[in-house]
């Protein structure tokens, strides 16, 4: 791994410490943030793609963004949560560019830096556990927002505490393998770093010195996708990110896609997930109560949250 430690842009978006009864059943979430998780007491399991997982104290959990998963809780369960944020709107995402273990050994501090992460930031704890309440637009934007406000020396310690934990990942992290054609590889990670623009298939036929056609063929062959559905699938994930943890207009976020034509956009997103963009935008509307603003002032609560 070579990139730039400040290529790494990580926020913290909810952090917390849950206690639950077997109360812990949300089916088929998928959120456009990473999920990280330290176990305390009691056992539970999270269903992924790549088969499911007995979650046992003493162990770190990551989920990556935009994974669709379930959570299975039949008894007591208690862990810390953290929800991660990366900010990559301007450029490629370092942690999409890595496949991650699902589980990691904690280490003996490794719960005193989660206590300290939720004690710094006591308003991004979560007020309830259901996805369907916290994973909206408006709490997403206003978390955000108070990262943004927060004194700088809490940013640098949240920072410093969220690059920790994702070490404990990163050491046994490989890189994203799509295919075993080296010059497929360099396109996908070209275009990972380049949703922002109109990317051409021509273009990326010429930087992978094949023809066109054969480029297509090939791309196809490999990663089971056309060059442009994948193109089309990554700038369509980047716009869900975009529409729900930012106040941009839909044109500004078809343009920061490289899409000039916001018709052609709404076509295309519609296509993709089935809605238009301000439909899923609207789904994804809601927020808290005063109350529930008066319960996440209190970082290690009882109450049933993450």
């Amino acid at each position: 791994m070579n990139y730039p430690i400040d290529k790494l842009h990580v926020y913290t978006l909810n952090v917390g410490f849950a206690r639950h009864d077997g109360d812990w059943n949300w089916k088929n979430v998928r959120s456009p943030f990473a999920r990280l998780y330290l176990v305390v007491e009691g056992k539970a399991q999270i269903s992924l793609p790549s088969g499911t997982y007995d979650l046992t104290p003493g162990h770190l959990y990551y989920i990556p963004s935009f994974t669709t998963h379930s959570y299975i809780c039949d008894s007591l369960f208690t862990h810390y949560y953290v929800h991660i944020y990366e900010n990559n709107h301007e450029a490629e995402s370092i942690l999409d560019n890595w496949d991650f273990p699902v589980e990691a050994d904690a280490t003996e501090y490794d719960i005193e830096l989660f206590k300290r992460l939720a004690y710094i930031n006591p308003f991004l704890r979560l007020p309830m556990s259901n996805p369907d309440i916290y994973d909206n637009h408006k709490t997403l934007v206003s978390n955000i927002d108070m990262n943004l406000r927060r004194p700088f020396p809490d940013k640098v310690e949240s920072r410093g505490i969220l690059f920790i934990l994702l070490s404990r990942f990163l050491k046994n992290a490989t890189p994203k393998v799509e295919t075993g054609d080296d010059r497929i590889r360099m396109v996908l990670a070209h275009i990972r770093g380049s949703l922002s623009e109109n990317i051409d298939v021509e273009s990326l036929a010429n930087k992978a010195c094949m023809s066109k056609d054969h480029f297509i063929r090939t791309f196809k062959r490999h990663t089971g996708d056309t060059p442009i559905a994948y193109i089309t699938k990554k700038k369509m994930e980047a716009a869900e990110l975009l529409l729900i943890t930012s106040d941009d207009t839909i044109k500004n976020v078809a343009m920061k896609l490289g899409y000039y034509d916001c018709s052609y956009f709404n076509k295309t997103f519609k296509k993709y997930s089935g809605i238009t963009p301000q439909q899923y935008r609207d789904g994804h509307k809601g927020g808290i109560s005063h109350s529930d603003l008066d319960c996440a002032a209190h970082p290690e609560g009882g109450s049933d949250c993450g």
